[in-house]
Parts: C-alpha cells; sequence; structure tokens
C-alpha cells in the first residue's frame, strides 16, 4: 500500500471523496473536496459525531454514517480525516493520511500543530492538490514534491533550467526517488543489517514462540543511476544445490537447510518482479540514508540465551524469584549491555535484589526488577 501511495494508486477502489484536518475543538481547518459528491453536512456529522463526542481511543479508526465512510488518524491536536462514498480500499487510505502527515513533518517539523497549519494554508493545499488528482493518490515522495513545492525561496536561472528539464522525468518516470546528474568524487556504499530476537517462553521453559525481525538500512553515496544488487544466503544455497552432484535417492542428505526468510517488505525501488524469479534484490537506490528492506525469520533460530526462572511463593505476602541465564553462543564471543527486567505487582512495598553478576536494582516506575550486565 505504500507502494502505491507513493507511485500513485489506481483503481476504483482507491477513491477518496475528500481530505479534511480538524482541531481538537473541532474547528474544521483544512478541506479539500476532490469529487464533489459529499456535502459541508456531512462532514459536521463526523465533527459532532466524533470529535464533539470526546471518546478518543474508544471507536474504531473506521465509521460508517450518512452513507459516507469515515477514515481518520489523529497527529497531536490534529484530526485528519478522508471521506469517501464508495467502497474504497481502507488500508490504501488509512496508509494516505500515515503519508500525507509524514509530508507535512518534512515541510513544518515534527511537532507541527493547528498554528503551524493556520500559517501555511496556501501550502498546504498545494500539497493537497499534488498529491491527490480527483481521488486518486498521487506522488508522495517528499524528495521530488521539494523540488517546486517550497517556502518560496528562490534560485538562480541555470538552477531553475536543471531541475525544471528534470522535474517532468521524476514525476512521471519510474524513478522519482532519485534525480539525474548527482556526482561524487568517491562512490560510497555502507549497509547496517540491525536485527532482535522475540522469544515467548512457558513457565516450564518451553519455547512457545522465536522469531527474528530485521531491517536492512543502507546510506549510498554513488552517482550517476547505478543499479545495484543484494543477494540473500538462500539464493547462495539454491545455486549451491543446482550445481552440486545428485545423492544417492535424490535424497538431499548432508545439505545445509538455507534459512527461509518471511514477510519480506522493500522500499519502492526495488524490482519485485526480479526478486521473484532471481531471489535477489535489484534496484537503483535513493540518494543518501534510506531502508531496503525488512524481514521476519521464524525458522532454524539459534537463542543466544537460555532463560531458567523459579518462582516460590513464601506466605500470601512475599516471593522468591531466582532467575538463571546461560548463554548459548561461542566463549570467544561476548554480549554487550545485557538487560534482564522482572515484573514486579503494582502494590510491591520492598524489594531485595542480590546479583551474582552486574547489578540489579528496583525500578518502581517500571514495575520491575533491573538487571544490568555490562559484558557477559
Amino acid at each position: 500500500f505504500r507502494r502505491l501511495c507513493e507511485e500513485g494508486g489506481g483503481g476504483a477502489a482507491a477513491m477518496i471523496s475528500g481530505i479534511f484536518v480538524f482541531s481538537q475543538r473541532g474547528d474544521l481547518l483544512i478541506s479539500r473536496y476532490y469529487r464533489g459528491d459529499v456535502s459541508k453536512a456531512n462532514v459536521d456529522l463526523f465533527r459532532t459525531s466524533v470529535i464533539a463526542s470526546k471518546e478518543t481511543g474508544t471507536r474504531p479508526p473506521i465509521i460508517h454514517m450518512d452513507s459516507c465512510s469515515f477514515m481518520y488518524t489523529r497527529h497531536k491536536s490534529l484530526w485528519f480525516v478522508a471521506v469517501t462514498r464508495g467502497n474504497s480500499n481502507v488500508a490504501l487510505v488509512l496508509e494516505f493520511l500515515f503519508q500525507k502527515i509524514r509530508i507535512l513533518k518534512a515541510y513544518l517539523g515534527d511537532n507541527f500543530d493547528d498554528d503551524a497549519v493556520r500559517g501555511s494554508f496556501t501550502l498546504i493545499y498545494e500539497l493537497f492538490d499534488e498529491t491527490m488528482d480527483f481521488g486518486y493518490p498521487q506522488n508522495c515522495s517528499v524528495d521530488v514534491l521539494r523540488l517546486y513545492i517550497n517556502f518560496g525561496t528562490t534560485t538562480t536561472n541555470e538552477e531553475e533550467q536543471r531541475d525544471a528539464a528534470q522535474l517532468t522525468s521524476q514525476i512521471t518516470g519510474a524513478i522519482d526517488w532519485r534525480r539525474e546528474g548527482i556526482r561524487y568524487r568517491k562512490n560510497e556504499v555502507y549497509i547496517d543489517i540491525l536485527e532482535s530476537v522475540n522469544l515467548l517462553m512457558s513457565s516450564n521453559g518451553n519455547v512457545l514462540r522465536n522469531d527474528v525481525t530485521g531491517q536492512v538500512l543502507m546510506k549510498s553515496y554513488l552517482s550517476g543511476m547505478p543499479e545495484c544488487k543484494f543477494g540473500l544466503n538462500d539464493k547462495l544455497i539454491m545455486d549451491r544445490e543446482a550445481n552440486a552432484p545428485a545423492t544417492a535417492g535424490g535424497s538431499g542428505r548432508g545439505r545445509k537447510a538455507g534459512v527461509e526468510i518471511d514477510d519480506c517488505t522493500f522500499h519502492r525501488c526495488v524490482r519485485l518482479g526480479k526478486f521473484d524469479a532471481e531471489r535477489t534484490i535489484t534496484f537503483i537506490p535513493p540518494d543518501g540514508e534510506f531502508e531496503l528492506m525488512r524481514y521476519r525469520v521464524a525458522d532454524n533460530i539459534s537463542l543466544p540465551f537460555r532463560v531458567i526462572p523459579n518462582v516460590v511463593e513464601e506466605g500470601r505476602n512475599r516471593v522468591s524469584i531466582n532467575i538463571t541465564l546461560i548463554a548459548q553462543f561461542d566463549s570467544k564471543t561476548f554480549a554487550n549491555g545485557v538487560v534482564i527486567k522482572v515484573p514486579t505487582p503494582p502494590n510491591t512495598a520492598t524489594v531485595n535484589a542480590v546479583a551474582r553478576r552486574g547489578r540489579a536494582r528496583d525500578e518502581p516506575e517500571q514495575r520491575g526488577i533491573i538487571l544490568g550486565i555490562r559484558r557477559f
């Protein structure tokens, strides 16, 4: 859905009749009608039924009233509302609202409020017209919007001519996230892979659920319009299996199982067709820092730690908790900054925490005992 919003989503399921911005008091700050099939009375119905009722957080973000579907989200004290009379794609509409907030943050700052909106009417209406046409999401790329929508800053005639020559191809072309003519003295690419292990265990030590979520962050300083390829380990294993001789009976024993990656989400610069066919991430990267992909792995996970808890109730008002932490990685590897949190009841009076390694302390504001080990 984010790819559709940024590249321009089509189809009847994406039609939006209007976008509105309300203040916390219910004042209508911004109203933009795209199809003419809703009236101000429909908008006032949402204001009186939802905003004035002060039921924040208790009602769903999708409400159907007076033959209209209202989808809304909040930023600080502002309400961003989309209304439609058709059977629109709800996920796409909500994603467009999130993209709209992201664009306004880029122009007005992360903490923009109703005063900032009132002082930037012309800019906001221009952004509304550029990001949606007749109810269909259009270009929501901040980098492209900044080329021709700004706060009135002036540039030289030479810069204007160069930007204008690139503008049409960036808006209408397939690569609007990168402008042409980028030059660096030295081509550099930095890749960071951040992973976190999520584990849920039962009271007797059985693993109920474990997975690894990760993201690939990339910082590129490349000249021109380079095409980059990012390979995965399952692609390498597939190549090895294709070149390896077949075993007796085709059982395939002895082959090391590859890591199966689930739930991949890519930046919109990735060519999905080549990934499905070749399992290779092919893309023309944006200039600077961006998130290339997110993924989740649920199989063949080697847990770095094993936690063995022992909870004993001593009478009616005392509990003894003994926790054993065992490292399951190689002895030459160290874990830095290990933090263990033991939740405690809200009515806990006193805590006596003793740690054989590290430092344990009671943190009432966090409702738990925090054990910190600098090097494990």
